[in-house]
This record gives structure tokens, sequence and C-alpha cells, in this order.
């Protein structure tokens, strides 16, 4: 009997890499989900074994899902399949009922390991998977669905780093990519970090034909618990303010990277991060580069800091003239799926 297996990911890259990692004879009936709200409808109307199950997504998120599940009568097995890999994340999903947790991307080897150690799986040559429908073609996915997932990874890397630094919980999203002129960056940026006054720090990368700036944006209404966060008792002051947004800018820029990098297969070089603007609005900052975001392929993820007022906005702005070779890059990275 065929085991019955729903992937539930907002990526269609995602789902794709995951089908693709499921061992080769195993004898499989494999479905898809978005989010958690179409997996909870899937699993409402039919049993499945095995969910294979994201943590980031819009709708209805991981966590979400999970504490929904806890009312069926009957559940599948959860494996979250995720990029976020802070402790507490893992500690959490499996406190509210996954079997185990797997980090993005999912690796055949190690996922035929944990099938075979949770007794889900065991091997049988005699038994070959029946087609699952997997996108083959590179052109399938677009440049914003590739860059998605692997900002998706990356932000989980540096958010892990912070984490366990600090012993906090990072509350992640779904990172949003775009190509955006210069007035739709301000209204991007005014949408998200919701301040009157921020301050921002820049650092500027290039590699392989591949040029873009890590911009990190600070509401000022999250220095005083960054201080306490990080051990500072002091009264802050200004070239405090600058020593906490350093700090705090190196903790998550330079492990977002690190993993952009490697997915990529790209050593970038990097310039030393700058202080862009202090207690200034979103307009201020647009202002000061105004001539060189005139049209940028952007990146962005909010982080918050779970049960303290602290929240900052990472955007990576490519340059135009790097979209060609992310596209060329990213096409390989999918082809080696």
């Amino acid at each position: 009997m065929s085991t019955r297996v729903l992937i539930c990911d907002d990526s269609k890259l995602a789902r794709n890499q995951m089908a693709r990692v499921l061992p080769t004879d195993w004898d499989v009936e494999v479905e898809y989900a978005e989010n958690g709200q179409e997996a909870l409808e899937l699993l409402s109307a039919s049993a499945f074994d095995i969910l294979f199950l994201d943590l980031n997504m819009p709708v209805k998120d991981g966590y979400e899902t999970l504490e929904a599940l806890q009312s069926f009568s009957q559940s599948p097995a959860v494996i979250v399949v995720s990029g976020d890999v802070q402790p507490k994340a893992i500690e959490r999903v499996k406190d509210m009922g996954a079997v185990a947790f797997h980090k993005k991307p999912a690796s055949g080897e190690e996922l035929r390991t944990l099938l075979i150690s949770l007794d889900l799986f065991s091997a049988d040559i005699n038994n070959a998977q029946p087609a699952v429908e997997i996108v083959t073609a590179a052109e399938q996915f677009t440049l914003n669905e590739c860059l998605q997932e692997i900002s998706n990874i990356a932000m989980g890397r540096a958010a892990s780093v912070l984490a366990e630094m600090l012993n906090v919980f990072i509350k992640l999203p779904v990172p949003t990519v775009n190509i955006l002129e210069v007035g739709e960056l301000q209204m991007a940026l005014d949408y998200s970090v919701k301040a009157e006054s921020c301050s921002a720090v820049s650092q500027g990368f290039v590699g392989s034909g591949i040029a873009f700036e890590a911009l990190l944006i600070f509401s000022d209404s999250s220095f005083p618990d960054m201080a306490k966060l990080l051990g500072v008792t002091e009264n802050i002051t200004r070239e405090l303010e600058t020593e906490l947004l350093m700090d705090v800018s190196s903790i998550l820029v330079g492990p977002f990277m690190t993993a952009i990098g490697k997915q990529l297969n790209i050593d970038f070089s990097h310039s030393h991060p700058v202080l862009l603007g202090q207690h200034v609005t979103i307009a201020d900052l647009i202002n000061v580069k105004k001539a060189t975001w005139q049209r940028t392929l952007a990146v962005e993820i909010v982080y918050e800091v779970e049960n303290y007022q602290i929240s900052c906005d990472l955007m990576l702005l490519f340059t135009e003239d790097s979209v060609p070779t992310l596209e060329n890059l990213l096409s390989f990275l999918v082809e080696d799926e």
C-alpha cells in the first residue's frame, strides 16, 4: 500500500526540492499544499500518513497548523522542514506534536536516515516510487521565487545566531522580493518599519558579477531593549546607539550573507558597514541614496524579537545590472536540485 505524503510549503521551489529528495524506492503518493490552511483542508478531507511542514508561510503558518492538528482525531506524522533553525523553534514544534525537524534545504541521505529512524519508511527494492509531479525546467521558477527561498534559508541561519547569542526567540516572516522604483521602495519601508524615526546601517557586497547593498533599519524605539539584551547598563547616548547598531548589524548580516553565498557558491567581498542615518525618517534615508536606488531588486525581511520591543528591517538592494547574472546563477541552482 502506498504511503500518502503531503508536502506543505509556500515556495514552489521548496516543494519541488522536497519531492526530489524522497527515497526513490519508496511507494509513495504525494500531494501539495501552499500554506497551512490548504494543508488542513486536505487533511480534513482524507487521511495522510506523513506531513512535511514548513514554518514560515502566509495565511496559516506552521505553528498555527500544528496547533490546529491537535484537535484532529487522526493526524499524520509531522516532520517540520524549515530554514528556521533556532533551537527554540525546534523545541516548540516538537512540543506541539511534530515527530522531527529537518533543516532546509532537505538532504536526500539525511531524510532517508530520519525516516528509517522514525519507522516511517523501510527500503524495499521491489517497490519503485511512482511518478511524482516535479518541475524539471529551471524556467518554471521565477527569479522572485528562487531568491525568496534562498533568502528564507539565510534568514533562518542569521536568526539562529542572534537567538542563541541573546537567548531569545526571533519571529520570522516570509521574505518579500520585488523590483521597486525608488518611490515604491519608500512606501515599502514606511509600511514595514512603522516608526516616525529610525536609524540605519548600510554595507556593500560584490561577487561574481552581482552587486548589492545590505540595509539594516532599526526603529528608534528598539534601542532600550537592544541595550538590555546586550547587557549594556550605562545611559544610552548617540555614540552607544551607533555601537549597538553596528553590533546587531554584524550579528545579523554576517551569517545571512554567509548562507546566501554558500547557496550561490559565491564568496562575496564587502565594504565596511557605515551609519546611513540616525534618528531620521524613511524619507531622509531614501534621499541619502536616491541616485543609487533609482530602480532596484529588493529582498525584504522584518525581524522581531519575541517579548521585546525590537524590530529591524533587513533589505538587500541589488543593482539593476546584477539581475541577469543573478537569474543565470539561480537557474543553475534549480537545475542542480
